[in-house]
């Protein structure tokens, strides 16, 4: 099974955005049982809570459940499960390098946007403070489907 980490600060915006729309997807292609989704947060002021309402006000306009979703802070054996380790933007990818205990994991850790090459956004804004949440569903649905189709070939799903 492959296991795919989405990381951002707090793990109410960006990353439940990616893992919820990116398990519609993996549905989408019936790889349920043949790819494990998660996110997780770089903080830990947010843990237990549910997503962010402009998140879950999104999602449910395009029929994508948050339900049973809360905030989780990534941890060390994270490192250890997850196949891919993608970050919303630059700080978390820095963080995310910070925390294991050796580099033997960077293969592991993406920038979410970097394959993409858009010259406009490289990272996933945070819509906590820009308060746009249809921009942030577009880069992450974007994100999603590439990196569905690299791991379906990657891994000949």
């Amino acid at each position: 099974m492959v296991k795919v980490l989405f990381v951002c600060l707090g793990n109410i915006c960006r990353s439940p955005m990616a893992e919820a729309l990116f398990r519609e997807k993996v549905k989408a292609k019936g790889l349920e049982d043949k790819i494990y989704i998660a996110s997780a947060a770089t903080g830990d002021w947010n843990l237990g809570k549910p997503p962010h309402q402009g998140t879950q006000e999104i999602l449910n306009e395009k029929g994508i459940s948050t339900k049973g979703m809360v905030a989780t802070r990534i941890c060390g054996d994270d490192f250890e499960t997850y196949d891919y380790i993608l970050g919303m933007d630059n700080n978390n990818i820095r963080d995310l390098k910070s925390l294991p205990p050796t580099d033997q994991y960077d293969s592991k850790i993406h920038l979410f946007l970097e394959p993409l090459n858009n010259p406009e956004h490289s990272e996933v804004p945070d819509p906590y403070y820009t308060g746009n949440f249809e921009l942030t569903y577009d880069l992450v649905n974007q994100g999603c489907d590439y990196w569905l189709d690299f791991i379906i070939q990657q891994h000949h799903l």
